[in-house]
C-alpha cells in the first residue's frame, strides 16, 4: 500500500469509539465513528457495516439520524460512519489530496480491520443521498470486499441540471453542482454520466450481486431510484426496492435504514 495512517487518536465511549486518520490522500485527518455492540469480544469476529452520509453533512449524521448503538446491539454488527466531506466518495480529478476512494480502501480499510475483529466474509456498506451514492459505487467496483450494500434516497445519476434543481432546493445556491465541478470537472467539457450507478452497472455486465435500495416517493431524488429499479430488472440483477411515501430528509432515513440491516442480516454467511 502506497498510504500509511500517520496519525491514530481514538478514545472510547462506551462501546462507542471515535477515530481520527490522518492519510497522505486527503488533506485533512478524517473523522471516523465505530459503534461495537456492547457485548463485543476479542475472541470474536463481527460482521461491519460502512454508512456513509449525505452532501453537507459529516460523519455524525447516521448518529443523529437513528440510535446507531442499538442498531449494533440488536443486530450484532460494527458500524462504521466516515466523514466524506463532499467528495460524492470519489477520487478527485484535480486535487492530489482530495483522493477520498483511494483514502477509503488503502487507509480506512486496513485500520478497521487492524483495530476490530472483522468478519472478512460480512462487510456491507449503505448510506443515504450522496453516501447511498458511494456506498452503491464502491459495492459495483469492489464487490471483492463487500457481501452487499444499500442505498436510502441516493444521489444515483450524477446529472448536472437535476443537480442544480437539487443545490437550489436546499441551499438557494450552486454549491453542489460548484463542489461537483471541483471534483470531476465542467459538465461542458466533461460527461458527468459516466459516474451515473446506472452506467457503473452498464459497464459491470457480469455484476449480478444482490443489494437494496429505496426512496419516498415525495423525494426530489425519486426518478433516480425508479430509473434504477428498471435496469436493475432488465439486467436481471437481484436487488430490493423499498418504494414508500416519504420525502429527503430526517424523518424518512430514520425509518428506512433499519429496512437495510435486515436484508444485510439475512445474507450473513
Amino acid at each position: 500500500m502506497t498510504c500509511f495512517v500517520l496519525l491514530i487518536t481514538s478514545f472510547l465511549l462506551q462501546a462507542q469509539e471515535l477515530l481520527v486518520l490522518k492519510s497522505a490522500y486527503l488533506e485533512k485527518a478524517d473523522t471516523v465513528l465505530v459503534f461495537r455492540p456492547k457485548t463485543y469480544n476479542q475472541m470474536k469476529k463481527y460482521p461491519l457495516v460502512y454508512l456513509l452520509h449525505g452532501y453537507s453533512e459529516n460523519y455524525k449524521q447516521w448518529a443523529k439520524t437513528t440510535d446507531l448503538q442499538k442498531l449494533s446491539d440488536q443486530y450484532g454488527f460494527i458500524i462504521v460512519t466516515p466523514d466524506g466531506y463532499t467528495s460524492f466518495y470519489l477520487n478527485s480529478l484535480f486535487n492530489k489530496r482530495s483522493q477520498y476512494e483511494d483514502y477509503f480502501f488503502n487507509t480506512l480499510v486496513p485500520k478497521i480491520h487492524h483495530v476490530f475483529n472483522i468478519d472478512a466474509s460480512n462487510i456491507f456498506i449503505s448510506g443515504l443521498s450522496m453516501g447511498g451514492y458511494g456506498a452503491l459505487r464502491y459495492f459495483i467496483l469492489h464487490n471483492d470486499y463487500f457481501n452487499s450494500a444499500g442505498s436510502s434516497s441516493g444521489a444515483l445519476e450524477i446529472d448536472y441540471n437535476n443537480f442544480q434543481k437539487v443545490s437550489q432546493l436546499f441551499w438557494n445556491t450552486d454549491r453542489l453542482t460548484d463542489d461537483l465541478i471541483n471534483n470531476i470537472g465542467d459538465p461542458k467539457t466533461k460527461n458527468w454520466n459516466e459516474y451515473s450507478i446506472t452506467t457503473l452497472l452498464r459497464e459491470h455486465p457480469n455484476f449480478k450481486r444482490p443489494f437494496i435500495f429505496d426512496c419516498g416517493t415525495s423525494d426530489i431524488l425519486y426518478t433516480d431510484s425508479k430509473n434504477l429499479k428498471v435496469l436493475v430488472d432488465s439486467l436481471n440483477i437481484p436487488t430490493t426496492f423499498i418504494s414508500q411515501p416519504g420525502e429527503h430528509n430526517t424523518e424518512y432515513w430514520t425509518k428506512s435504514i433499519e429496512h437495510h440491516f435486515i436484508f444485510f442480516k439475512q445474507l450473513l454467511k
